[in-house]
């Protein structure tokens, strides 16, 4: 389960064979049949020690010794690698049911249902493999994603009853129609066409975090003036002033899970390393270890944001009997991050096909790496640790934007490690 296994002998206690860093581990006992217990750590040797060995004073803790044959453990260096380890360790040991002993919660969702002839928006924690492209998130919780349809559909006019309409021109209709607040389909109130409109509309403002509609109602702004019609104007800065908040209150990870990617940068146990873990599709793969050597270190505080080598001053002063520092080229940094990628990228073919690979596996998984995936990157960024760069819709990852985080989570585990 582990990479490293230590088998316990009464006449030598283990503590000097377990390091005294960040982990998950596995305690035994001698019976194959009775389940282990798993558990992670920031401090393995002392975790370990006082559940095998506790003190008189920590009669209350929980007390395993005599009952362990055999330790499993696997050193960490950040949390979300910590998180994502005794997931997997989770899964092997107990299978369906270590979601309930990680308190995994479906993630929270919003889907547009377009197999429907009047599309409307909803909240969802279900994720099935014919609504990837139809399914935005994930938000941080469902408040936040009920928060955020309703100041969403504030803007538009889609329908938000649940029925399957069948329309009928008799029919009184609700108050949302009633307020101007939807195209009423219900009593045929608009053409099928101007609906599909709408949905469409809602479906671009759901793939872009909202940056569709503002740039749609700037254009108009700016007509309006150009045609001094001051009136319409003010009217479209005001529709473009409500966008822009409903907008902001998109956090960027809300995305369509089918173009849901991303590389993860957190500190590593290897020295002059990065970690990275790939986001594909909402999946989360990895690690693959990136190095550092050879990478100039940008001072921000100092404006210089440069991580490439320049024909001078780059060079720092080292004394004479250390050898030279050799600075990487931008080339040769960037070559680097593509072989470290390629180690854990999607296989090479066409998404629709990497999507029906993936229905090969429970979409109870995907669940899950959705709430591993949102449990981190909603954290408060005084507790959270490492760096998000999201892709493009196409897939492409930005290398520089990459490099720079690498960077800065370096120097930030670096200093960690300096202070400690």
């Amino acid at each position: 389960m582990f990479p490293q296994e230590i088998i316990l002998e009464a006449a030598r206690p283990p503590w000097d064979d377990v390091p005294a860093a960040p982990g998950v581990f596995a305690l035994f006992a001698a019976d194959p049949a009775s389940e282990p217990y798993i558990s992670r750590t920031p401090n393995l040797r002392r975790r370990i020690r006082r559940l095998l060995d506790p003190r008189p004073d920590q009669s209350r803790r929980l007390q395993l010794a005599g009952r362990v044959a055999r330790i499993e453990y696997a050193r960490t260096a950040s949390d979300f690698e910590s998180l994502l380890v005794l997931y997997q360790a989770s899964c092997a040991a107990f299978g369906d049911r270590a979601r309930k002993r990680l308190h995994l919660h479906p993630p929270s969702l919003l889907r547009m249902t377009v197999n429907n002839a009047y599309p409307r928006v909803f909240v969802t924690g279900h994720v099935t493999k014919a609504a990837m492209d139809d399914l935005y998130g994930p938000f941080p919780s469902r408040a936040a994603a009920e928060k955020s349809l309703e100041d969403m559909l504030d803007l538009f006019k889609l329908r938000r009853c649940h029925d399957d309409l069948d329309p009928d021109p008799a029919f009184p209709g609700c108050v949302y129609s009633e307020m101007k607040k939807c195209l009423a389909p219900c009593f045929k109130g608009c053409t099928d066409e101007r609906y599909a409109e709408e949905a469409a509309a809602v479906r671009s403002f759901l793939r872009t975090r909202g940056a569709s509609l503002v740039d749609a109602l700037r254009r108009e702004r700016e007509s309006a003036s150009a045609l001094l019609e001051f009136e319409k104007a003010a009217e479209m800065h005001a529709r473009v002033a409500r966008a822009e908040a409903v907008s902001s209150e998109m956090p960027e990870a809300v995305r369509p899970l089918a173009h849901l990617d991303a590389v993860i940068i957190q500190s590593a146990a290897l020295p002059e390393h990065v970690a990275l873990f790939r986001l594909d599709q909402g999946w989360l793969r990895g690690p693959a270890f990136y190095s550092v050597a050879g990478m100039r270190h940008p001072n921000e505080a100092a404006g210089s944001t440069s991580l490439f080598a320049q024909p001078t001053g780059m060079m720092e002063a080292v004394p004479l009997a250390a050898p030279a520092v050799t600075l990487a080229s931008r080339d040769e940094l960037e070559q680097r991050l593509q072989e470290s990628l390629a180690a854990i990228a999607p296989p090479p073919e066409p998404r629709s096909r990497r999507r029906a690979a993936h229905d090969s596996a429970r979409h109870g998984d995907l669940a899950d790496h959705l709430c591993l995936f949102a449990r981190w990157v909603y954290r408060p960024l005084t507790r959270r640790t490492g760096e998000v760069v999201f892709a493009s819709e196409d897939g492409a990852l930005p290398l520089k934007t990459v490099l720079r985080a690498i960077s800065r989570v370096y120097r930030a585990g670096s200093n960690v490690v300096a202070k400690a």
